[in-house]
């Protein structure tokens, strides 16, 4: 299978921090791979790393084919990056912003233009185009450095956490030019902290949490190791748990679970839908108040909170002195284009 990132035994220290300890990628050509975990845990470093703003401490590691440590100019001409926070000069028009990128990629005067109104078009900002970047929308920020990071048509692209801050609108708009690129032939690495961001965007998902590996494959596949289906019932108070918890340790294989607080006993099941009609119909035949209850799958939330034993936006500082996810400045992949 072709690879267009491998990193195999991945390490970085900063002084006695460990960053990253032996974390292995690989990323088949046109295809999104999730990078999880919870702000501290390693991803912003991985992607400094990947895209030659970090010099690793171990490892092997290519990109398109390329070796970063080695051969880190021929990398940069072939890579997009999109930090968590838009990198885009408030000043300057969006049609100047793309075409100053175009420029500092050589692209020559001429294409530079084409390429900066073929983006605005295609990201839905051309009437926008000749406005001050200043006066953009988040969401209209983020779409412009997104479009900034495919001037150069890049081989691989890297995404860092970038619907961060967003709203519900905004992200749904980011998650569908994504899904486009991806049609486009785009292979991407989208870091990230949100579970439902990954689900829909990732064919294959490494979730890290201190500096660590501990989880890998499809979001499907994932999700079945912490079991399939499961039934949940909310109990109008508390004195109708142990008759819950009877009926479904009775009809389930699966051990139940009881949280207090909620008045919520839940239980893996098979044949979901016909288990939740037994369920609803002993509850009723046994007159247990009940205030809701339903079949749920897991998410990759529950998937996280089941690895690691904390929620996946648990924020903590990175090693190297940022938030983890902190911007990382695609200006300094441009200044070194630039020294280049």
């Amino acid at each position: 299978m072709d690879h267009s990132i491998w990193a195999e035994g991945l390490s970085k220290r900063f002084g006695d921090t460990r960053a990253l300890a032996g974390v292995d990628l690989a990323v088949p050509t046109d295809s999104v791979l999730g990078l999880l975990g919870p702000n501290g845990a390693g991803k912003t470093t991985a992607v400094r790393i990947l895209t030659t703003l970090l010099v690793p401490d171990g490892g092997t590691v290519t990109v398109a084919g390329l070796d970063v440590v080695a051969e880190p100019d021929k990398v940069r001409e072939r890579i997009g990056l999109s930090g968590q926070t838009a990198a885009v000069d408030e000043y300057l028009t969006g049609y100047e912003n793309l075409d100053m990128v175009g420029r500092l990629y050589h692209l020559g005067a001429r294409r530079s233009r084409e390429r900066a109104r073929e983006l605005l078009e295609r990201f839905d900002l051309q009437d926008a185009g000749d406005r001050p970047a200043k006066t953009y929308s988040g969401g209209m920020r983020r779409r412009l450095d997104l479009a900034a990071a495919m001037v150069a048509e890049p081989d691989v692209l890297f995404l860092d956490e970038p619907t961060t801050g967003l709203d519900p609108r905004s992200r749904s708009q980011m998650w569908e030019t994504i899904q486009e690129l991806v049609r486009g032939g785009s292979t991407v690495l989208l870091t990230t902290q949100y579970m439902e961001e990954a689900d829909r965007l990732a064919d294959d998902v490494v979730v890290i949490d201190r500096s660590q590996m501990i989880a890998h494959g499809p979001p499907d596949q994932l999700k079945t190791r912490i079991g399939g289906e499961r039934i949940e019932v909310v109990l109008a108070d508390s004195s109708g748990i142990p008759a819950a918890r009877a009926i479904l340790a009775e009809l389930s294989a699966g051990e139940v679970r009881v949280e207090e607080q909620t008045c919520t006993v839940t239980a893996s099941v098979t044949n979901g839908v016909d288990m939740l009609r037994q369920v609803l119909q002993v509850l009723k035949d046994r007159a247990v108040p009940v205030e809701d209850i339903g079949l749920r799958r897991p998410t990759l939330d529950d998937v996280f909170l089941s690895l690691t034993g904390h929620a996946a936006e648990q924020a903590a500082e990175s090693p190297d002195g940022r938030r983890d996810g902190q911007k990382t400045g695609r200006g300094e992949a441009r200044q070194k284009e630039v020294a280049r």
